[in-house]
């Protein structure tokens, strides 16, 4: 496994910070925000300075339903070309479901959502990576997320969810201690016991973000500093591994830039601490393993049940009942029926909790509000304060069914449709913003073309 050392995730608001942070080996850029034929400035100064680039993607869906969308996979083949990564990265995650599989609407999250730790999603998730791994160019590595929400009838921890997945495809991991500590509070699971199940010897590399509590909640914001759990859970990786790699996430709330070169100390000393458990650990093993005196009378094999389940393998794996093709349906329908209920407001499916899938749907909503913001930045400048609750009132009713640049638009034309904003002057500032995107190209800003589009403005008012 390729060493990459000590990391950060590059991010446009802190590009400068991250060229002039001392000890940074390696970055880490969203897939999605990166356009091959115009890398950032501060991308390629980083390249030429010997730092490696890896790209990050985030709405590949490998845990959907249906296969991997080709034209996604060829954005991100192209992308670890252009940064001449040694490996790309996504997430076990589905982020849309509907559509011809399960001849229902197509429904887009706006966020990564847990698959189910089945082996019907297991075996797609399987036949998903291979997909991916085949249109790559460079290894695959993959990465378990945080979650709120507990699907019913799991047949799988965690850890051995991720053990079987590298087993049977040769999938690298990268894993986020972040998203352990969030699934320990917000769903019981001890994160020592995950990493004592996973498959150590596939780690890529590892990440390491903040969050924050509220009302028995973790939330993996990526915009707070690191917590000491997390960083606990780091140190323990670290006591079982020395990961080839380790990166601080920040997406947002970016601190100044001594702040997240502290951050990256604590970091560095909290693998330091469990590296000299490891090297511990390793010296305790070898004089337990050292011949025992003529006569000691000490056993030289194991017996018992430790002697007899230690290495040993479960049965073989056998495809669900149908083959991969009915475990698609069958999970297709299952995602359908959570995105819905998350995002269109239809029933909770039997077996989830209502209230998780509650605190879950208004975080989407937020989610889908900020992103909206940050992608047309204009519309809370016209709309004001009054933004945020029109356009979660728009969400309540209108699920995202494409890009948030998309949902931009069809927020903009509900409003106009309803006669809003109330202001006739916002109104007239949301029209033609409207107007100047909604078209197949951008608008002609030549003079000749904005005295029509003025006249047009004046005889549609009247």
């Amino acid at each position: 496994m390729e060493r990459l050392g000590t990391g950060i995730g590059w991010r446009p608001e802190i590009a400068d910070a991250v060229e002039r942070m001392p000890g940074i080996d390696w970055v880490e850029a969203v897939a999605e925000n990166v356009c091959p034929g115009h890398l950032p400035d501060s991308l390629r100064r980083l390249r030429e300075r010997g730092v490696t680039v890896v790209p990050h993607g985030v709405s590949l869906g490998l845990g959907g339903a249906d296969r991997p969308d080709a034209g996604r996979l060829t954005a991100l083949a192209e992308r670890a070309e252009a940064l001449g990564s040694p490996l790309v990265t996504e997430h076990i995650a589905f982020v849309r479901a509907g559509g011809s599989l399960t001849a229902s609407p197509h429904l887009e999250a706006g966020h990564l959502l847990p698959v189910p730790r089945t082996r019907d999603a297991l075996d797609v998730l399987c036949e998903n990576v291979r997909i991916a791994q085949d249109a790559l160019p460079v290894p695959l590595a993959v990465e378990n997320i945080a979650a709120l929400v507990c699907w019913p009838g799991e047949e799988m921890t965690e850890g051995q969810f991720l053990y079987e997945l590298a087993d049977r495809t040769g999938v690298r991991l990268l894993i986020d201690v972040a998203n352990l500590h969030t699934n320990h509070v917000n769903r019981g699971e001890d994160p020592s016991k995950a990493l004592a199940e996973l498959p150590l010897e596939a780690i890529a590399y590892v990440h390491v973000a903040g969050g924050f509590e509220r009302d028995g909640v973790w939330h993996d914001s990526h915009a707070h500093p690191v917590p000491r759990p997390v960083l606990d859970v780091l140190t323990d990786l670290a006591s079982r591994v020395g990961p080839p790699g380790v990166l601080l996430e920040r997406d947002e709330n970016f601190p100044e830039p001594a702040e997240l070169e502290a951050e990256l100390t604590t970091i560095r000393r909290a693998l330091e601490s469990g590296a000299v458990e490891r090297v511990k650990t390793q010296l305790r093993e070898r004089r337990a393993e050292e011949p025992a005196p003529a006569g000691s009378g000490a056993r030289c094999h194991e017996t018992g049940a430790a002697g007899a389940t230690r290495g040993a393998s479960g049965p073989p794996h056998q495809e669900g009942a149908g083959g991969v093709g009915e475990a698609r349906q069958r999970l297709g329908l299952a995602q359908a029926a959570l995105l819905s209920a998350l995002v269109a407001g239809t029933p909770v499916p039997e077996g989830f909790d209502r209230v998780r899938i509650g605190v879950q749907a208004r975080a989407l909503a937020a989610k889908r509000a900020d992103v909206v913001a940050k992608v047309a930045p204009e519309l809370p400048v016209i709309l004001g304060d009054g933004y945020r609750a029109a356009f979660l009132g728009y969400a309540q009713t209108r699920p995202m069914t494409a890009g948030y640049r998309r949902d931009a638009l069809s927020f903009a034309e509900h409003l106009l449709s309803a006669g809003l904003p109330g202001d006739s002057r916002a109104r007239r500032e949301l029209r033609e913003w409207w107007l100047e995107r909604s078209g197949p190209a951008p608008r002609s800003r030549r003079p000749g073309h904005r005295l029509a589009r003025a006249t047009r403005r004046v005889l549609l008012r009247r």
